[in-house]
């Protein structure tokens, strides 16, 4: 565990409680700053309305879509989603330590990280076979799939986020540095459906490099490639997700504890954070279709409402690290939990 830097008050009193577009800076930007040249997405398209990820493009190689304004949970509001549900099943053991669900719409797989391992792994859910996707991983924390179906990867030992195409493995530069200063160690990572993107940077994967930013913060990409930053005022922002209609952004810090939000323009830029949950540190979240919130905590998976009360825990036989909706009903909740990849079946479908 690496604390907040001491040299933060020095160097960040013009950004602790910004909110978001406070400075920005174009360096390993989504578009022309990335290794390959291209932009963040592909062409973009019209948004659609409901909660999931519209096909669009963002950046300067694309026009961006206007993106989706989000569902309103359909007839799932009120709806208990833990209530009379199964065990958490195991699907494979024998990991170093999983985190990063992400589920690919466009192909139906899983794909999740072994961040000691560095290996991004695959799973076929009709087959249960995992397979190596994408190796070595840049030690890979968090994943994120984008309007395109591209696949977003917090790195690490690469201190950037990365793209790559969804069958492509070769990875492209996101975003590597903020004011001309490499990121600590992005640790998770969520895709707006215009192509923006945010994400968390602690120390946790920093090792003996020096760490440039004084702080540890969460960051945009805008549609410009520009990294932007949302807020610095955290001894480790760790899980990262927006509401189904996009208008909230959520950040744990697995340090302090505690789940915040920012409230989120259509433009994408945020206001100042406020205390949501008081709770104890998480790790990795998701959000199903009524807005409800899944915190990976020692506890194992604690489920709340939109507002914040709780509906309870789905018990995991390890501590879960990270989590995601996934299945062609998008009702299944698939777990990484230290040396295991789970899953259970849930009441209510929520975003991959």
């Amino acid at each position: 565990m690496f604390l907040r830097s001491s040299l933060t008050v020095c160097f960040a009193l013009s950004f602790v409680g910004c909110g978001d577009d406070a400075t920005s800076s174009g360096a390993g930007g989504a578009g022309a700053g990335s290794t390959s040249g291209e932009g963040a997405a592909g062409a973009g398209a019209a948004g659609s309305t409901g909660s999931m990820m519209v096909a669009g493009g963002s950046g300067p190689g694309g026009s961006g879509g206007a993106g989706g304004t989000g569902g309103d949970g359909g007839n799932f509001v009120g709806v208990d989603p833990i209530a009379n549900i199964g065990a958490v099943e195991l699907v494979q053991s024998g990991f170093s330590f999983t985190e990063g669900t992400v589920w690919l719409p466009d192909l139906a797989v899983l794909r999740f990280s072994d961040i000691p391992n560095n290996v991004i792994h695959e799973l076929d859910p009709n087959s249960d076979a995992i397979t190596d996707w994408r190796d070595p991983s840049n030690n890979t924390n968090g994943n994120a799939v984008g309007p395109s179906g591209d696949i977003f990867m917090a790195e690490h030992s690469g201190r950037r986020v990365s793209r790559s195409a969804p069958n492509t493995p070769a990875p492209m530069t996101v975003s590597d540095s903020y004011m001309g200063m490499a990121f600590n160690s992005p640790n998770d990572v969520i895709v707006r459906s215009d192509g923006q993107l945010y994400f968390t940077d602690p120390t946790y994967g920093l090792g003996g490099e020096n760490q440039e930013i004084p702080w540890q913060g969460v960051y945009r990409v805008n549609l410009a490639g520009d990294a932007v930053l949302v807020g610095d005022e955290y001894a480790q922002p760790n899980g990262i997700a927006l509401s189904p209609d996009e208008s909230k952004l959520y950040v744990s810090d697995s340090e302090d504890g505690n789940l915040f939000v920012y409230d989120v323009a259509p433009d994408g830029s945020t206001g100042a954070r406020t205390l949501l949950i008081d709770t104890g540190p998480s790790d990795g979240m998701a959000v199903d279709d009524a807005g409800n919130l899944y915190l990976t905590t020692g506890a194992g998976i604690e489920v709340y409402r939109a507002d914040g009360t709780p509906w309870g825990v789905v018990t995991v036989p390890e501590q879960p690290a990270n989590c995601t909706f996934g299945g062609a009903d998008r009702r299944t909740l698939f777990i990484t939990a230290r040396t295991g990849l789970y899953r259970v079946a849930l009441n209510v479908p929520g975003l991959p």
